[in-house]
């Protein structure tokens, strides 16, 4: 089991920057998939990045590709998500998630561990 912590959220105005962090407990962090997904009001919590569990394979979201970077220091039990040139379309609840058994999903379903998420505002 992993317990998972995620920091760095913030209002930010368009076009700027943050970095979300996401602390895992245990000493089992090397061998989980990662993902982000993000939830806006009256949405469902949808997919933004994942990575696999050595780092060497992410994925994004179509409307992430380019701007956003997760990546992963498995020393420090911590995975990462650089978020860059924000837009307003971007405000959500951020959530990272572990999943074991698999390489890599886009899915909600193939995580087992969540977060209690990081809210990020992006203002016009």
């Amino acid at each position: 089991q992993v317990q998972l912590a995620e920091s760095g959220g913030g209002l930010v105005q368009a076009g700027g920057s943050l970095r979300l962090s996401c602390a895992a407990s245990g000493r089992t962090f090397s061998t989980y998939t990662m993902g982000w997904f993000r939830q806006a009001p009256g949405k469902e919590r949808d997919f933004v990045a994942t990575i696999n569990r050595n780092g060497d394979y992410t994925n994004y979201a179509d409307s992430v590709k380019g701007r956003f970077t997760i990546s992963r220091d498995n020393a420090k039990n911590t995975v990462y998500l650089q978020m860059n040139s924000l837009k307003p379309e971007d405000t959500a609840v951020y959530y990272c998630a572990a999943g074991s058994g698999i390489i890599w999903s886009t899915q909600r379903r193939a995580y087992a561990y969540w977060g209690q998420g990081t809210q990020v505002t992006v203002s016009s």
